[in-house]
């Protein structure tokens, strides 16, 4: 499938609005970490069914960098390098870096292209316009971040081009079932208060669509799983807090300014307020749901060169006529 450049009713990607966002939370993000790490360990569980022992590794869009010391632990030959968008996130991961202090420094712009298992450990980049060489990883790893980009599809294309011939990409994202008490809410406010409606959470991809879209940038061999996580609140301000932490806001102000903002925010508590749990073990709070999606592949071997020609693998000389998959 393919993707317009923005989806209908979300505004174009900003990436400096982005850096902005993820830049005002990082000193606060440590509060919302709960769930990434979380994930981060599921996907870990995960890693232990297949057989990879890179030479390089990179953690995409890598936040505060806590996901940096496992994958040191779990590949301790093996150089892990970490960007993203947000320079605060990044200098908060220096204290997750297990890495020799002498490397802890970022990537300039102008070297960016040259890595080396000596060089810096960090880029800021937005990651769909990673600042590395062609093939420069056997590992990408990236946990909770897909998401925060409305073109996937280039997504993957500039993680296939990262990675080496065979080289492994595992990720985990968010899908569309993720905050739907929140975009339910909102829907009746505007409704009952005549207001025009807005987009207020982004939009997330579907799996079945995420795993064409790796089919289609040179992956192979895909696996696409799902679960859904449901985080419980007591009270509607702690459950908008936290959203606007992880940063799943980016079309609101931080602050409500004015009688008509108080009002609707006013408004969407008690209908947060209004979905609490009337019974069982949860009884007194409110439902917040996160749609995990997690996926790996493998880097599929070129089928032509750059000039397009056809290129014929000796292993497979004498199998018949090559069949598509």
């Amino acid at each position: 499938m393919s993707l317009s450049p923005t989806r209908p009713g979300r505004p174009a990607y900003d990436s400096r609005h982005l850096r902005r966002i993820f830049d005002r939370r990082a000193a606060t993000f440590d509060e919302v970490s709960f769930l990434p790490r979380e994930i981060a360990q599921r996907m870990r569980e995960r890693l232990d069914y297949i057989k990879v022992n890179p030479s390089s590794v990179l953690d995409v869009g890598c936040g505060t960098g806590e996901d940096l010391p496992p994958l040191r632990e779990r590949f301790p030959e093996a150089p892990v390098f970490g960007t993203d968008l947000s320079f605060a996130m990044l200098e908060r991961a220096l204290h997750h870096d297990a890495g020799d202090t002498s490397w802890r420094r970022f990537l300039p712009a102008s070297i960016g292209r040259a890595l080396g298992s000596r060089g810096p450990r960090f880029a800021q980049s937005d990651f769909g316009e990673l600042p590395f060489a062609h093939g420069a990883f056997e590992l990408l790893w990236s946990n909770l971040a897909l998401h925060w980009h409305p073109r996937p599809d280039l997504v993957f294309g500039e993680w296939q081009r990262v990675l080496k011939v065979n080289g492994l990409l595992m990720f985990s994202t968010l899908g569309p079932d993720t905050l739907k008490e929140l975009r339910g809410a909102w829907a009746e406010v505007e409704a009952a208060h005549g207001v025009p409606t807005r987009k207020h959470v982004i939009d997330f991809v579907d799996m079945h669509d995420l795993g064409d879209m790796l089919v289609e940038n040179g992956f192979e061999i895909p696996v696409m799983d799902q679960e859904t996580i449901t985080v419980t609140y007591t009270s509607a301000e702690k459950l908008l807090a936290d959203v606007r932490r992880w940063g799943a806001y980016p079309f609101e102000r931080d602050d409500h300014t004015g009688h008509a903002a108080r009002r609707l925010h006013r408004a969407l508590a008690a209908a947060l307020e209004a979905r609490k749990r009337n019974d069982g073990p949860d009884a007194g709070t409110i439902p917040l749901t996160f749609e995990i999606i997690y996926g790996h592949a493998w880097k599929a071997v070129p089928r032509t060169t750059a000039e397009g020609h056809g290129i014929v693998r000796i292993e497979d000389i004498g199998r018949g006529p090559a069949r598509s998959r």
